[in-house]
């Protein structure tokens, strides 16, 4: 019995040991394992990106500044700080009365002058009437006395009138037609000095038109709205206090447009830039953009800057949002590809299985730039070829192997 008992004690541990020497070092039959799956990926046309990973968070691109439109004192104020307020809601209430009555008294002026221009067109009509009948008498004068220094004139050939009295009519109608010059040179300054009053009250009137234009304007925002949708990030002023005109009251944030505030290890400082494309992960989607100004102080060992975003209102950009990062390193676009996989091996130079009409056959490929994802193909494969990505050492194998894409 004790020589029974040692040799299981003895027997037991070498099967064991035996068992596990065929487990771990005679290799199973590939061809014999029928649930074996071997990927597959068709050459597409595309782009391959070299990329390292950050993280971000959505803000909004830029703040708003509202402004005091006149001279007021604050009435109500009906929003809070960290208020979210819609495009068009009212946050604040000037007292409208001041304004009220400058309008009343830009009115009153605009209707004096009004008054005063429709007297001068008066005054002017009138003055014409009377210079042209002046210059009309000068001119029937004139016309007499030529008439008269005429007759004069045969008749003084005939010896019927002194020549003293012909010298005499003959200076009257010089001292005539230099009156004639003389008044009509006084009447186009006067109707120019007439022209001009009148521009000068209408330049008055438009004028204080368009200060009317801009008190009514001031009038029309004395219930101060939000400009956008945004957060109240701050409010200058109290009930009762009197505020000049452009005096800051309110400050909001934008939420109309956003960028990408993000965060690198520190690592990646030398091929941080400005204008460095970002692709940002947003829920299944994304969005393009390029790294705007680098924080160049490091925290926590973490560089933080801006993504300024080609679709800086995406409708899913919300604030306060985690977003994933992808800053382009390299990137070839239109470019052929496959997935990246075990059969694409070190360096540029591999044989692939290539599969066609059921069947597949070896071809030697080479290849570019590789990312986790993708391998770019440069040589060796056209667009829509079916690629084996498994590790396979022949045609045979992929016969009773089931192939996934």
């Amino acid at each position: 019995m004790s020589r029974i008992r040692n040799g299981i004690y003895i027997g037991i541990p070498m099967l064991l040991m035996t068992a596990i020497v065929i487990l771990v070092f005679v290799p199973f039959d590939r061809n014999s394992s029928q649930d074996q799956i071997v990927q597959i990926s068709t050459v597409e046309l595309g782009k391959v990106v070299r990329s390292f990973s950050g993280e971000g968070i959505v803000e909004p691109q830029s703040e708003v500044l509202i402004l005091s439109p006149a001279s007021s004192i604050i009435k109500e104020i009906l929003k809070e700080v960290g208020s979210h307020v819609n495009e068009r809601e009212p946050i604040i209430i000037l007292d409208p009365s001041p304004v009220q009555s400058q309008i009343e008294n830009i009115q009153d002026q605009l209707e004096m002058k009004q008054n005063s221009l429709r007297k001068n067109k008066l005054n002017a009509r009138s003055t014409k009437v009377d210079l042209d009948y002046n210059v009309q008498v000068k001119n029937l004068r004139i016309a007499s006395l030529k008439s008269e220094l005429a007759d004069q004139e045969q008749l003084l050939e005939v010896g019927g009138i002194s020549p003293a009295k012909f010298e005499k009519t003959k200076q009257e109608l010089e001292l005539a037609e230099k009156d004639l010059v003389m008044l009509t040179e006084k009447n186009s300054i006067n109707l120019q000095q007439l022209e001009a009053d009148e521009e000068g009250l209408r330049l008055q009137i438009e004028m204080q038109e368009k200060e009317l234009a801009v008190k009514e304007e001031a009038l029309s925002k004395m219930i101060i709205r939000a400009p956008s949708a945004g957060i109240i990030l701050s409010l200058r002023g109290k009930v009762g206090e009197k505020v000049d005109n452009d005096r800051l009251l309110i400050e909001m944030s934008d939420l109309t447009n956003f960028k990408i505030q993000g965060k690198v290890d520190d690592d990646y400082s030398e091929q941080l830039k400005t204008g460095t494309r970002v692709y940002v992960g947003l829920d299944n989607e994304q969005l393009t953009g390029v790294v705007g100004t680098v924080n160049p102080v490091i925290r926590d060992r973490k560089i933080e800057f801006d993504v300024n975003l080609r679709e800086s209102n995406h409708y899913k950009l919300r604030p306060n949002l985690n977003v994933s990062l992808d800053i382009v390193r390299e990137e070839r676009d239109s470019v052929l590809r496959i997935n990246n996989g075990p059969a694409i091996g070190r360096g540029n130079e591999h044989k692939v299985f290539v599969l066609q009409n059921g069947n597949a056959s070896e071809r030697e490929i080479t290849t570019g730039m590789r990312t986790e994802e993708y391998v770019e193909v440069i040589k060796g494969l056209t667009e829509g070829e079916r690629v084996v990505l498994s590790d396979i050492s022949s045609a045979e194998d992929l016969e009773e192997l089931e192939l996934e894409e």
